[in-house]
């Protein structure tokens, strides 16, 4: 097992959300806002940041402790949030939910599902049980209601991978590919997109790993940050748990989880006709589809956003593409270009 360290996490996490409490009129408005709403004057603390530009705060007051969610109205819509949460409440699946809301200022009181993430808990002894409560809620998510949610379709696929070739090759390691490359790499970039479009066509959490969900004593695991969902490919949320950009494992054990949870989809009459072959063919493109898509939006969060702990990320996130990539046609000359490129040993 190999994981990012999670001191480095928190770190991170404290910079992002302990600015000067004098010049932060939005913790001043959601402060005055929660005093609204609760019976007492709350006593508010950093909870976590994300890679938007959400924050969450610890809400105590009367001896309970909520989570109070701060979403600019310019830059983030609470209403995705709020749709997503009773779609997966009506499933009942362990999300926040909902006890107050201001979506003009962009504020939102939950339900607090504690601060023990699959990130933190994880370990050799427990990771069976951990990911096979993950793949019984994975189960259940799928099968809630995708109407008039976003299609993870070719364009954003397409969208996503561009990622990796503006801002990783690009902006981050200043390769600027002639045109040869890049119609190699465009023509992997259509290569997994294809596959992905393939795949039977599910609902999509689209972050489903260690650092969005909590390790909770009941009805585990607690689920965050689905406010992205979109109706998509079945292995995606499965390839984002199984290999997370977080926290690494053995091969084989990867394999025998996402077989796993096959076998658990199909005990519970869940996508019972897919042929295992076909399944793991999907499991490792679609992975590669996700790895390409982060490496780009690690990178972005850097140059753009001012936040560099992501890129301690981006050498698991890489060498996940050249394990896996050589197995498939599909992605074996992509595999080639990254090793000609030498992205490995930039990187070092």
């Amino acid at each position: 097992m190999i994981r990012d360290g999670q001191s480095r996490y928190l770190a991170r996490m404290t910079t992002a959300t302990t600015p000067d409490q004098a010049q932060d009129t939005r913790l001043q408005a959601l402060t005055d806002w929660l005093c609204s709403v609760l019976p007492e004057p709350p006593r508010i603390e950093p909870a976590s940041a994300d890679a938007s530009f959400r924050r969450y705060f610890r809400v105590h007051a009367k001896g309970q402790s909520l989570i109070a969610m701060d979403a600019p109205p310019e830059h983030e819509d609470t209403g995705p949030f709020i749709d997503i949460a009773r779609r997966l409440l009506a499933m009942d699946l362990h999300v926040p939910e909902i006890l107050e809301a201001d979506t003009k200022q962009g504020f939102l009181l939950l339900t607090d599902l504690g601060s023990r993430d699959y990130l933190g808990a994880l370990d050799a002894d427990n990771a069976d049980a951990l990911y096979g409560d993950a793949a019984d809620a994975l189960v259940c998510l799928q099968q809630a209601d995708t109407t008039h949610l976003p299609p993870y379709d070719e364009h954003l696929l397409q969208q996503e991978m561009a990622l990796f070739r503006d801002w990783f090759l690009g902006r981050h390691l200043g390769i600027e590919l002639d045109a040869e490359p890049a119609a190699r790499l465009q023509a992997g970039f259509d290569a997994l997109a294809t596959a992905a479009l393939e795949q039977p066509r599910v609902f999509v959490h689209r972050d489903w790993h260690s650092r969005n969900l909590m390790v909770c004593p009941e009805h585990n695991p607690g689920i965050l940050d689905f406010q992205d969902a979109v109706h998509g490919p079945l292995t995606y949320d499965l390839v984002s748990l199984l290999r997370d950009c977080y926290i690494a494992w053995p091969a084989d054990r990867v394999r025998h989880w996402a077989l796993d949870w096959l076998e658990r989809a199909r005990n519970s009459g869940w996508q019972s006709g897919i042929d295992e072959a076909d399944f793991l063919r999907w499991f490792d493109l679609m992975g590669i589809q996700r790895h390409l898509k982060a490496i780009g939006i690690f990178a972005r969060l850097n140059h753009r956003d001012g936040k560099p702990g992501y890129l301690g990320d981006i050498p698991r996130t890489l060498d996940y593409i050249r394990q896996v990539a050589p197995r498939h046609a599909e992605s074996r000359d992509l595999a080639r270009l990254v090793d000609e490129l030498e992205l490995a040993e930039r990187l070092s």
